[in-house]
């Protein structure tokens, strides 16, 4: 942080993958910023009024929400909480900015889109999503757009880290348990990590600190390059392997048929992150050179 002025930064989803990474982050800055870090247990988005006050209260400058509902599957059957925490609270928090002059910024994700596309996804390119879980993202970007609060909305694919629940530690686990794992190689995205959103996500406050007319909307970030679930797990074992004694003696690509779920997913939700580049001067690094970062963090 540049400005005289000691910024207040208010954080929710504090604990998660995105927001510890963003906390950690934030910490170590010099200056630090006031950081008033909230979990989902001091910040309840299953009732959104509630937040009303906790802005009110701190009136920060810059609001970061990483909370959000994620149970991609299990949202076909809680279509109404998936939508209260991942629209309706997001919308709230916007409202209550608005009110007070301070910019938000919120993640959203590559599942807006259908994936029929034949490359990557613009922020020019119309949502069609296919979830209960996508349709409720792309509820909040609208929530949050409608109340003219001063936003950056991240759309991002495939969040991981070294800790939480994500597709990384569960293929570890199942590397360790099973004699074969068995991977969909038909969905393409781009692996990202949180450290490196995190990084992002402190360069877009550093500017809208900096610059008072910095360009807020829509932005697409992930990691550089693309692969399929296969190809993802299939780096995450030639890695671990070298590292750690492994049950797992092949991974093995199938159909998005072989593997069916209660949701369905896109099979292409690449994102071009170009105008994000433009914008804040952030390239991003390839997906495997996060994915080597973040297993020295596992290690």
């Amino acid at each position: 942080m540049t400005d005289s002025a000691v910024p207040t930064v208010l954080l929710f989803g504090a604990t998660g993958q995105v927001g510890s990474a963003v906390a950690r982050l934030l910490r170590g800055r010099q200056p630090c910023p006031r950081l008033i870090a909230l979990s989902s247990a001091q910040a309840d988005f299953r009732r959104p009024d509630s937040l009303r006050d906790l802005v009110r209260r701190e009136r920060p400058d810059f609001i970061v929400n990483a909370a959000a509902y994620t149970a991609v599957d299990r949202a076909e059957s809680e279509i109404e909480l998936a939508h209260l925490i991942n629209a309706t609270a997001p919308g709230v928090l916007a409202e209550e900015a608005a009110r007070i002059g301070a910019s938000l910024l919120h993640y959203s994700t590559d599942y807006v889109f259908e994936g029929s596309a034949a490359e990557p996804y613009s922020e020019n390119d119309v949502p069609n999503p296919l979830s209960a879980y996508g349709r409720s993202k792309l509820a909040g970007e609208r929530a949050i757009a409608i109340t003219g609060a001063r936003h950056v909305i991240i759309r991002t694919s495939w969040v991981y880290s070294s800790r939480g629940s994500n597709f990384l530690l569960t293929m570890r686990r199942l590397f360790q348990e099973r004699d074969e794992v068995r991977v969909v190689n038909d969905q393409y995205g781009a692996p990202t990590s949180a450290g490196f959103l995190a990084h992002a996500t402190l360069v877009v406050l550093e500017t809208a600190l900096r610059r008072a007319d910095f360009a807020g909307g829509v932005y697409h970030l992930t990691a550089s390059g693309y692969t399929t679930w296969f190809g993802f797990a299939q780096r995450i074992y030639e890695s671990l392997k070298s590292r750690e004694p492994l049950k797992c003696g092949r991974v093995v690509p199938i159909a998005t048929d072989e593997y069916p779920t209660p949701a369905r997913r896109p099979r292409w939700s690449v994102l071009d992150s170009s105008k994000f580049q433009r914008e804040f001067g952030l390239a991003p690094s390839s997906w495997q050179e996060q994915l080597d970062s973040v297993l020295v963090e596992l290690q």
